[in-house]
């Protein structure tokens, strides 16, 4: 059957001072009434059903989760007991699906990715579930829309053999490797060659195929996690569990298995993706008014274009003058950016962790 495995430990650090360590930006209703980990979810129900969604997290974001998602069972939170990155993530959450289900195919996903084109996810979703049976891993590529330094990219081969191209154009290939966050020059060489794909993180495999890729490359992590998995439910777990999270590695999955396995396929996907990485990234998302403004809360402006207005605060905001400004007011923090500089706002959590303010964490 066809399981889910979503990815819902990050901290979302890029979007404070909205996003916190006790809220998460895929805990936040950042696009509309649903938060992104709901939107997440619920966009899955045509092909996978709730009951087969599985959620990698902390103990902390679960019970926010359950309460947003009542319906989640909660035997399938998978707990890591702390962030190391996404690859232990994913090996312990294919052990557990695997457990349940010897012969699941998996899709492991992020809970904090905006899609505007669900129907067509959900195509390629079905497309990449065929592209597993054959052995293949599958990722979904990107196409890129500017020559960005921010993304991995993925470079594709040849079209393989029995998928050929579709009415609704999607297209399989072989992946002929991943490529880190490049240089400026190189991402315009990617973009102009037309070969290479941002690589979102989204993976299809059969859970067996991915289990033998960390056995494979990684080996004494693998084992202990699956020696932890084999006393779930027993009194040992938390124990065994505590023990293998201690030896792994902090690996992405990416470095992990991805860039070393055997067979990886790669469907090129125009599906609006987003990763909401920052407020700029949210303020291209977002429908913006006739100015060009993405206003959320209580705001009266004169002379305004370009810019995100967010008031968490119940507080009037006015603004004068004002063009391509990111100004978001919560409770506690007021931050006030342009909007080509917001990724510096990961530099100022930083700073804050430094200076002991965890309050504002």
């Amino acid at each position: 059957m066809f399981h889910a495995l979503i990815m819902a430990g990050g901290s979302g650090t890029r979007l404070w001072p909205l996003s916190r360590k006790l809220m998460p930006k895929q805990a936040l209703a950042l696009l509309g009434d649903r938060t992104m980990f709901q939107v997440t979810v619920e966009r899955l129900a045509s092909i996978i059903p709730i009951e087969r969604v599985h959620v990698v997290t902390n103990a902390q974001m679960a019970e926010i989760f359950q309460l947003q998602l009542p319906g989640l069972p909660e035997e399938n939170f998978v707990i890591e007991p702390s962030a190391k990155d996404s690859g232990p993530a994913a090996a312990l959450g294919i052990a557990r699906i695997l457990r349940i289900d010897p012969d699941a195919t998996i899709a492991i996903l992020s809970a904090d990715h905006h899609i505007g084109n669900v129907d067509g996810f959900l195509r390629t979703l079905n497309l990449a579930h065929q592209v597993a049976q054959r052995g293949y891993i599958v990722t979904l590529g990107i196409t890129p829309t500017s020559p960005s330094t921010g993304f991995g990219y993925i470079k594709r081969g040849s079209e393989l053999d029995g998928f050929p191209p579709r009415a609704d154009g999607l297209r399989v290939f072989e992946a002929k490797g991943f490529a880190e966050k490049p240089s400026a020059d190189i991402a315009r060489a990617y973009i102009a060659g037309g070969a290479h794909s941002w690589n979102a993180g989204m993976f299809i495999l059969r859970g067996e195929v991915g289990w033998a890729e960390f056995e494979r490359q990684q080996g004494p992590m693998a084992a202990s996690i699956q020696a932890a998995v084999n006393e779930f439910g027993a009194p040992g777990y938390p124990a065994a569990l505590a023990k293998a999270w201690a030896e792994a590695p902090r690996k992405s999955i990416d470095f992990a298995i991805m860039e070393g396995a055997r067979k990886i396929a790669v469907i090129p996907v125009d599906i609006q993706w987003s990763d909401i990485g920052n407020w700029a990234t949210l303020l291209e998302v977002l429908s913006a008014d006739d100015n060009g403004n993405v206003v959320v809360g209580d705001h009266l402006g004169r002379d305004t274009e370009n810019s995100l207005v967010r008031s968490d605060n119940n507080r009037l905001i006015v603004t004068i003058g004002v063009n391509n400004l990111i100004i978001v007011d919560t409770p506690d923090a007021l931050l006030i950016a342009p909007v080509d500089r917001v990724h510096e706002v990961r530099e100022i959590v930083e700073r804050l962790k430094a200076e002991g303010r965890t309050d504002l964490l």
